[in-house]
């Protein structure tokens, strides 16, 4: 996909995901507006996939482990021809297949049942090792939030994606700095995630998450690592597109009102309008 086309992308996920959080009247806005570049790139670029057969054995896969960022997964699966649009309306209902996290077996293309924290990780890396050892060419991406690293269980599969080489997993951080009860950094201080993970002996990426030439080439040259896990760490920011949410945790997990909704797809549209015109 070109630029623009890429830019486009990650700007109707946000209006997607404006609307369907004003109609389920809860869930989780911030970090899905923050990460909607991250998932244009690599779904309209790097992930092999095939809508029409969602179980392909030749498919790479991509699991949430911050589960509660679900709103942007289900859009972009949905404008990959996963199931249709119309259906985002649905989310978080009694009923839908579209509930407030990723539940496997239920919605084509979601691969993990996201909610508690810290485990999408582990099943990220079992799944990894055991391609590997079957000598599989598929890949595993596995997004996770900055505040999602509180958790122990993410270092101990961090370990063992180390010391199986897995270079066929890359594991995404959704470096926002923002988590429900405030900045992570207040809450529980990551310090510096670069030398941590290259301490644990992954190749690590850093890049600015929400520039799509950036997203680009970091994903580029991941696919380059050999006998290492990759970190890539993408510097977000949460809220993104919406310049009244945008690096505010009050909006992590709270859904915009009728009036907050026409303001962003106010200030969206308008953002689609200098994307087509050249200037954004």
């Amino acid at each position: 996909m070109k630029i623009k086309e890429l830019k486009l992308l990650a700007n109707n996920t946000r209006i997607d995901i404006i609307k369907m959080l004003n109609l389920a009247k809860s869930g989780h806005t911030a970090g899905p507006l923050g990460m909607a570049d991250l998932f244009a790139v690599l779904y309209g670029e790097f992930l092999n996939f095939n809508p029409k057969k969602p179980q392909d054995k030749k498919r790479d896969f991509v699991f949430l482990s911050n589960g509660h960022t679900c709103p942007v997964l289900y859009s972009t699966l949905a404008r990959f021809n996963f199931f249709k649009l119309e259906e985002l309306k649905t989310l978080r209902k009694l009923g839908s297949r579209l509930q407030g996290h990723p539940h496997i077996g239920t919605l084509p293309g979601v691969e993990n049942s996201g909610g508690p924290l810290g485990q999408g990780i582990s099943q990220a890396v079992g799944l990894a090792a055991s391609l590997k050892r079957e000598n599989k060419p598929n890949k595993v991406y596995c997004f996770t939030g900055d505040g999602e690293l509180d958790e122990g269980q993410c270092w101990e599969a961090a370990l063992f994606a180390a010391k199986e080489k897995l270079d066929n997993f890359t594991l995404i951080v959704d470096r926002n700095h923002i988590q429900i009860d405030g900045t992570t950094e207040d809450v529980l201080p990551l310090h510096n995630l670069n030398k941590k993970f290259i301490s644990f002996n992954f190749t690590v990426i850093e890049f600015d998450g929400n520039d799509v030439n950036q997203i680009r080439q970091a994903f580029k040259e991941a696919n380059k690592i050999k006998n290492k896990p990759v970190c890539l760490i993408a510097k977000t920011t949460p809220g993104k597109g919406v310049s009244f949410m945008e690096n505010d945790f009050h909006w992590h997990g709270v859904a915009p009102s009728d009036q907050d909704t026409e303001l962003a797809l106010k200030e969206l549209k308008e953002k689609e309008n200098l994307i087509n015109k050249g200037k954004l």
